[in-house]
């Protein structure tokens, strides 16, 4: 599955469970815009930690809306990889994998 497919589906399982509990999803994005608006790092930084966080649980969902974000905020590969350097030295052979996906989600996302 590329990672553009992933995105719209996971994006139509999400709809459906904002349908299910709305209150809990309204809640967890109040916090999720929250966190990202203040303080005193910016987007961009935030969102390279979520990316870390992503690939050391294995997320592949995170990895996407996280590395699209990223694309959105102006990330470039070496930064993305720069992040991933990190995962690896944290996370060994697991984190070495899922790193892999990461920069596979922004090749595929930022391909013209």
């Amino acid at each position: 599955m590329s990672w553009n497919d992933k995105l719209k589906d996971t994006r139509n399982q999400l709809r459906s469970l904002n349908k299910t509990i709305p209150d809990t999803t309204r809640a967890f994005g109040g916090l999720s815009k929250a966190v990202k608006e203040g303080g005193v790092l910016e987007f961009k930084q935030k969102e390279f930690i979520a990316l870390g966080i992503a690939v050391a649980v294995r997320c592949e969902a995170c990895i996407a809306f996280h590395v699209e974000a990223l694309v959105r905020a102006g990330a470039t590969r070496e930064e993305i990889g720069d992040v991933l350097a990190m995962c690896i030295q944290m996370g060994g052979g697991p984190a070495t994998m899922y790193a892999a996906k990461a920069i596979d989600c922004y090749d595929e996302l930022t391909a013209e």
